[in-house]
C-alpha cells in the first residue's frame, strides 16, 4: 500500500511541475514584447501572443485557427509548409538564429515589412514550428531618411567639389595671364635698364638681386598656379599634366616617382580628366606629408570599359584607424571624388611595408 501513495504523489508531483511549466510558458509568451506565434506544418495558427494580434491589428481568436497567408504575404511560390515563407529555411539543429525580411498584411490589408525567426520543434511526431515577428517600418524608415540625408550629402559634396575646381580655374587664369604678365613685364624693363650704359655699381647690384627676386616670383608664381589648375590639363591633356605632376613632385620632395600610363588611353573628357589628376595629386600630396617613401609607382590604364588607377609607395604604411581619422581630409576627398565618378576606391597598407591605393573609374560617357 504504501509503494502505491508514493507513486501517486510522485506522478501528482509531476504533473504539478509540468502545470507550473506551462503556466510559466504561457505567462512568458503573454508578456513577451516580440510577436509570437506558433504554427503546424500545415502553416495553421495554433497560437498567438497579445503581441501578434496587437501588431496586426486583431484579437487572438481571430489569429488562432487561421492560415499564416492571412497575415504573412507568401514569397511568390506556393507555400505548403511555415518553411516556404522563410528563404533559408531551419538549420539542421532545428534552430537558425538569421532573420529574415518578411511582409506582413494587417487585418485592414496593410502592408509592413517584418524580420522575422523560425525555429521548429517535435511533437507527436510532427513538427510545430515558432515563429517570432519584429515590425521594423519605424526602422526602414528611419533608414530611408538616412539614405536620402546621405545622398544629399553626396550631391552637395559634388557640388563644391565642381564650385571649387571653377574657382581653381579662374584664379589659376588670373594669376598667369594678368599677374604673370605683369612679372614679366617688370623683368624685361630690368633687362633694359641694365643695358644703360656706365650705371653706378650700386644700381647694377640692386637691379641683379630685383631680377633674381623677379625670377623666384615667377616660378612661385607658376607653382601656385599650377596647384591650382595646371595648364597642361587644359592645353594637352591628363597625360601631360600627370607628367608635369610626377616631375614637379620628385624635383620638391625628392622622391623618385614612376609614371606608368599611356596617354591614348588617358584621352578623357574635362570632367574625368579633372577628377583624375585631382586624386594622384592628393595622393602624392599625403605620401610626401606622412609616408617617408623613397619610391612612388603611378600606374592608370584602361580595362573591360573602366580606368584602373594604382598608386604604391614604399613608406610606413596607413593603418586601418588612420583612415577614419576626422582629419584625414585628404582620404575623404579621394573617396568622394571617386564615389561622385560611381567608382570604387581600396587603401590599404601593402606587403611589404607601404601603401597602396586601387580605384576603378567607370568610363561610360567619358572618353573622348
Amino acid at each position: 500500500m504504501q509503494p502505491q501513495r508514493t507513486m501517486r504523489l510522485r506522478r501528482n508531483r509531476r504533473l504539478d511541475q509540468r502545470t507550473a511549466r506551462a503556466f510559466d510558458s504561457r505567462r512568458i509568451l503573454h508578456s513577451a514584447g516580440d510577436a509570437i506565434l506558433s504554427v503546424d506544418h500545415d502553416t495553421t495558427i495554433l497560437l498567438a501572443n497579445p503581441a501578434a494580434a496587437h501588431m496586426f491589428n486583431t484579437s487572438l481568436t481571430g489569429m488562432q485557427g487561421s492560415p499564416l497567408a492571412r497575415f504573412i504575404v507568401t514569397p511568390g511560390i506556393e507555400a505548403r509548409t511555415p518553411l516556404d515563407y522563410f528563404p533559408a529555411g531551419l538549420s539542421r539543429a532545428g534552430r537558425r538564429a538569421t532573420d529574415y525580411a518578411v511582409t506582413g498584411i494587417r487585418i485592414d490589408g496593410e502592408r509592413f515589412p517584418i524580420e522575422s525567426s523560425i525555429s521548429s520543434v517535435e511533437h507527436e511526431g510532427r513538427p510545430i514550428y515558432t515563429v517570432i515577428l519584429r515590425d521594423v517600418s519605424e526602422r526602414q524608415l528611419i533608414q530611408q531618411k538616412l539614405a536620402r540625408s546621405h545622398d544629399q550629402l553626396r550631391q552637395l559634396s559634388s557640388a563644391l567639389q565642381s564650385i571649387r575646381e571653377e574657382e581653381r580655374t579662374h584664379i589659376a587664369r588670373e594669376l598667369h595671364d594678368d599677374l604673370g604678365q605683369l612679372l614679366a613685364s617688370l623683368r624685361m624693363d630690368l633687362t633694359l635698364i641694365a643695358r644703360v650704359d656706365h650705371l653706378p655699381e650700386v644700381s647694377v647690384r640692386l637691379i641683379g638681386g630685383m631680377e633674381t627676386n623677379l625670377l623666384t616670383a615667377i616660378a612661385s608664381l607658376r607653382r601656385i598656379a599650377t596647384n591650382l589648375r595646371p595648364r597642361a590639363l587644359d592645353e594637352g591633356g591628363l597625360y601631360f599634366a600627370l607628367q608635369g605632376l610626377r616631375d614637379e613632385f620628385t624635383e620638391r620632395h625628392g622622391i623618385a616617382c614612376t609614371l606608368l600610363a599611356d596617354e591614348a588611353e588617358l584621352r578623357l573628357d574635362d570632367a574625368a580628366s579633372t577628377v583624375i589628376f585631382r586624386i594622384v595629386q592628393e595622393a602624392l600630396t599625403n605620401i610626401a606629408r606622412h609616408a617617408g617613401a623613397r619610391q612612388v609607382y603611378v600606374n592608370l590604364y584602361r580595362l573591360n570599359g573602366s580606368l584602373l588607377v594604382t598608386i604604391q609607395d614604399d613608406g610606413r604604411g596607413i593603418l586601418a584607424q588612420d583612415m577614419d581619422k576626422a582629419e584625414s581630409l585628404g582620404l575623404i576627398g579621394m573617396r568622394e571624388r571617386v564615389w561622385a565618378m560611381h567608382g570604387e576606391i581600396t587603401i590599404a597598407a601593402d606587403e611589404p611595408p607601404g601603401t597602396r591605393i586601387d580605384i576603378v573609374l567607370p568610363l561610360s560617357g567619358h572618353a573622348s
